[in-house]
């Protein structure tokens, strides 16, 4: 058996960055940023995420900068090539399966999201 899930909370970090395809998917990429629980003065941790079809559209309408989200998906890693080097490289990635809106009305109203809600 194996399993692969990964469940984080935390705040974004920039806007949503969307794409459309011609074929009609849609893919959402933004980061993270998780505090851990040993210590408040650390440094968060930033995590790539990819979301794709409704979960991504949602999250292009109503995740921002600073919004509080919950997500659960699964670990993925990126493989490409650096252009200038030739160089093999590679990056984590947290592809969405889930995403769970947690700021109040309050914190997304200047935002134009909606708290609370589960997708």
């Amino acid at each position: 058996m194996t399993v692969n899930v990964v469940t984080l909370v935390g705040r974004v970090g920039g806007e949503p960055e969307v794409k459309y395809f011609e074929s009609g998917s849609v893919v959402c990429n933004l980061t993270l940023a998780v505090r851990r629980r040993s210590s408040r003065d650390d440094k968060p941790d930033w995590f790539n995420l990819e979301l794709w079809g409704k979960t991504a559209e949602i999250a292009a309408n109503y995740v921002h900068k600073g919004s509080l989200i919950g997500v659960t998906g699964s670990l993925k890693l990126e493989y490409w090539q650096d252009r200038a080097t030739g160089t093999g490289r590679s990056k984590p990635v947290i592809r969405v399966d889930r995403l769970d809106l947690l700021g109040s009305r309050r914190d997304n109203e200047g935002s134009g999201g909606y708290g609370e809600e589960e997708f």
